[in-house]
């Protein structure tokens, strides 16, 4: 992790490829450890990367972690698929909703169905935290607790990033991936006579967030889903195998982002409601609270499922749903009408 008020760097600890960092504080004399305070200014900027990156385990594909300028990652297809991602509280999280650490693995979750989106495997995450002086050690434990724990699920480990401190608390996360041998998964190659496939939950986090606004903290799986996304991101792979054409992950919303896909490729998406797939446990939510479950599945982003595009249903890999076609034209449809439905087609920042 580098520093960003004077440009110095190695101020973070150094870890050996597949194996636990060696402890060894690097630094000058104002380096605070993680027991000297209760909040990020009383640790320092030091102390605070201590407490996100010290002891950490990292896999044989991290070849120099976290210590120097910048690190060294293993990239076996020459090639590196790299998304970022930024929550930003009071926007992306709030904390009487959610724990730290379920915000740290929301936050690594968003970047690993970007990854998967293109077809390929992740291999590390760079970890970029802006926070106020106040913010407690427990907020950062359980932060940091949320990435190492994400990032240990796909096998990857967090070989760096930066600190500072901001008005709010910030989290952001850059996602390195490996193609192994295939061509990226694009947006735009979507073709006429395609099926299109989803593998996920799609409504879910909608859901979440509306059973919260209500004032419930009951763990349903919705605000579960709300709070800690679960892409299927091992399935981005899988379709790419498989011959996917395009793919995109459900950030704002299955019909937003096959809106992206239509427009890249210059096609034609039609959706079928009934093919759509809506969980009996979105359907209890909305007859509950007065929702539109399928409004929430086609419109309701943060669940990070993956939609994609194949050439014949026969090359659909299991767990995927088909529930529309590609035709010739432009524009995303349901049932061959414009959406008119419950809810916006999607979220769009500064709308």
């Amino acid at each position: 992790m580098s520093r960003t008020a004077n440009g110095r760097g190695g101020d973070g600890r150094t870890g050996g490829a597949g194996r636990r960092g060696t402890g060894a504080s690097a630094g000058g004399p104002d380096r605070a450890t993680p027991a000297e305070g209760g909040t990020a200014a009383e640790l320092g900027e030091f102390g605070v990367i201590d407490r996100l990156t010290g002891e950490r385990f990292q896999p044989e594909q991290t070849l120099l972690g976290p210590g120097d300028d910048a690190a060294v990652v293993a990239a076996p297809d020459g090639r590196v698929v790299a998304t970022v991602d930024t929550l930003v509280q009071g926007v992306h999280f709030r904390l009487d909703w959610s724990a730290p650490e379920q915000v740290g693995r929301k936050a690594v979750a968003a970047n690993l169905a970007d990854v998967a989106a293109m077809g390929a495997v992740p291999t590390a995450l760079l970890l970029s935290l802006a926070c106020p002086g106040d913010t407690s050690t427990d907020v950062l434990d359980g932060l940091a607790a949320g990435v190492w724990d994400a990032a240990a699920d796909a096998g990857v480990g967090v070989v760096g990033g930066d600190t500072v401190s901001a008005d709010t608390l910030v989290v952001s996360i850059t996602a390195l991936g490996d193609l192994e041998g295939r061509a990226p998964v694009t947006r735009s190659g979507a073709r006429p006579g395609d099926v299109v496939a989803v593998c996920g939950q799609l409504g879910w986090s909608a859901a979440g967030m509306a059973v919260l606004r209500r004032g419930f903290r009951s763990p349903v799986a919705m605000v579960a889903a709300h709070r800690t996304p679960r892409p299927p991101w091992r399935a981005g792979p899988v379709a790419a195998r498989a011959g996917a054409t395009s793919m995109v992950d459900t950030s704002d919303g299955l019909l937003a982002d096959l809106g992206h896909v239509a427009a890249a490729s210059r096609v034609h998406v039609d959706l079928s409601s009934r093919r759509v797939p809506v969980a009996d446990k979105l359907r209890d939510v909305a007859s509950a609270l007065g929702g539109d479950p399928l409004g929430w599945a086609l419109t309701g982003g943060e669940d990070h499922a993956l939609v994609a595009t194949f050439p014949s249903e026969d090359v659909v890999p299991a767990d995927w749903v088909v529930c529309g076609e590609v035709r010739a034209g432009t524009g995303v449809t349901v049932d061959a009408d414009r959406w008119g439905g419950s809810g916006d087609p999607g979220y769009l920042h500064w709308r």
